[in-house]
């Protein structure tokens, strides 16, 4: 077991963890040789875990019950694009409504057999609402840094698995140079995809389920990044090939918003490692990444496998999320809909032959990215869930001014709801962490907290406010 640079060749031991190599800075990947083909045995176990001979080893197995996700076949929407075989790879399935919770299986894993009690992550998103809950499970202590800009559904699931979140920079890129430099100056283990080689060993999993699932895809289409993530498929592809339990393999096309676009910039224009395209002007918060660490795998992926790497534009990634949920019932999250969006735009240019088959991975769940919720309430002007999310920020408004009672509140909000659900929304509130309590004057006093504080700016951040 090693460490090795994909550029330059040069190994490394496995621990202590590091990303980039030393001599030329390219991304260091995990090696291992593979068990002989006819010594696997991927029965008995289930999700994850059913893979555990092809991963790092482990002694502590924390496990929410990740992997195993479905894998559907979307008849009515490979009609809408055009193509004879379609399938949703719908990771919106996990624990935590994401992917991520395969590499926080693995990690949480990892940190527990190296004796850490602590880890630190960046993360704009899925793998700090992952971790968090991980850690809650493993009894471990998560540190989460995440940029001033992230989806407060994410927020809401790191707040709730009591994570220590701090805010760093407006993109993930400088939350990951502050989780960095606090791994190396605290000890703590370091969670970051983007900085640990086990992300991708836990990611190659969903290979190894869509080959058992339906076999190899001519077309697999992935949101990118930072770039790991399709390189991670690109992996598990390969290495079953190298099992000889398959014998071809799939074009790997590698998707960017059109706000944020530096690794296809790269792939297209082959100017890797020089300008970095990326405005911030882009609903997928997921795939926020200025400069992404790992765009290297990514080339790699592309370029390898005979692949493609093209943008979607804001409008295109909407127009697909709601078909995705109109037609197969699947619900994504905006940076996962970049797959379908570029599906429909090759389709349309020929790209793609009519009669291929095509895997789109949907990366995380639409739940988590509460302003596409606020945008089809408002499409569909229904003002139930637009109030409730409405009247709870209203409050926590009003808190970070000044302590209030409940009558008083009520008042502030200028009667617009009864006083009963004021005094829910202050329960609800109370319990997620975001205020608390307290007596003076023979009255019940409520005060924002930092969680509370944390939640607010997130809210004002990503304009909830009805």
């Amino acid at each position: 077991m090693k460490l090795q640079c994909i550029r330059c060749g040069t190994q490394f031991s496995i621990n202590p963890i590091r990303s980039h190599c030393a001599k030329c800075g390219g991304t260091l990947e995990y090696v291992a040789d593979l068990p002989a083909v006819d010594a696997v045995n991927f029965c008995g176990l289930q999700g994850l875990w059913r893979y555990k001979q092809l991963l790092p080893a482990v002694q502590h197995v924390v496990s929410l019950g990740e992997g195993g996700t479905p894998l559907h076949k979307a008849d009515r929407l490979a009609k809408a694009v055009g193509l004879k075989t379609l399938y949703l790879k719908d990771e919106t399935r996990s624990p935590t409504n994401s992917y991520r919770d395969r590499a926080a299986s693995l990690l949480t894993s990892n940190a527990l057999d190296l004796g850490f009690k602590a880890l630190v992550s960046a993360s704009n998103g899925n793998m700090g609402a992952s971790l968090a809950a991980y850690c809650a499970k493993a009894g471990l202590i998560c540190h989460v840094i995440v940029p001033k800009v992230v989806d407060v559904g994410k927020l809401a699931q790191m707040l709730a698995y009591d994570a220590i979140i701090e805010e760093k920079g407006d993109i993930v890129d400088d939350s990951i140079c502050r989780a960095r430099a606090e791994a190396e100056e605290t000890g703590w283990y370091q969670a970051t995809a983007e900085l640990n080689p086990y992300v991708v060993e836990a990611q190659k999993t969903i290979a190894y389920e869509i080959f058992e699932q339906f076999g190899v895809p001519e077309w697999l289409l992935v949101p990118m990044g930072s770039g790991g993530t399709i390189y991670s498929l690109w992996k598990g592809f390969k290495e079953l090939k190298q099992l000889d339990l398959i014998s071809e393999l799939p074009k790997m096309v590698g998707i960017q918003p059109e706000g944020c676009a530096s690794i296809v910039n790269f792939v297209n224009l082959g100017n890797l490692g020089s300008e970095k395209v990326c405005s911030g002007a882009t609903r997928a918060l997921a795939i926020l990444v200025g400069e992404p660490l790992q765009s290297d795998l990514a080339v790699k992926a592309v370029s390898e496998s005979n692949g493609l790497a093209l943008t979607v534009s804001d409008p295109e990634i909407f127009a697909a999320e709601l078909q995705i949920a109109k037609l197969e019932g699947v619900f994504a999250e905006p940076a996962s809909s970049t797959t379908a969006a570029a599906l429909k735009k090759l389709m349309e240019e020929g790209t793609i032959p009519k009669d291929s088959s095509a895997v789109c991975l949907i990366t995380g769940s639409g739940l988590k990215a509460t302003d596409v919720l606020q945008a089809i309430t408002k499409k569909q002007k229904t003002a139930g869930l637009g109030l409730e999310i409405s009247t709870k920020q209203k409050i926590l408004g009003i808190l970070s001014r000044e302590d209030a009672y409940g009558y008083d509140l009520w008042k502030q909000l200028g009667k617009i709801v009864t006083r009963a659900a004021v005094y829910q929304h202050l329960n609800e509130l109370a319990e997620k962490g975001l205020i608390a309590g307290y007596e003076a004057n023979g009255r019940r006093f409520f005060k924002i907290t930092e969680h509370g504080k944390r939640a607010l700016a997130a809210f004002d951040d990503l304009k909830l406010l009805m």
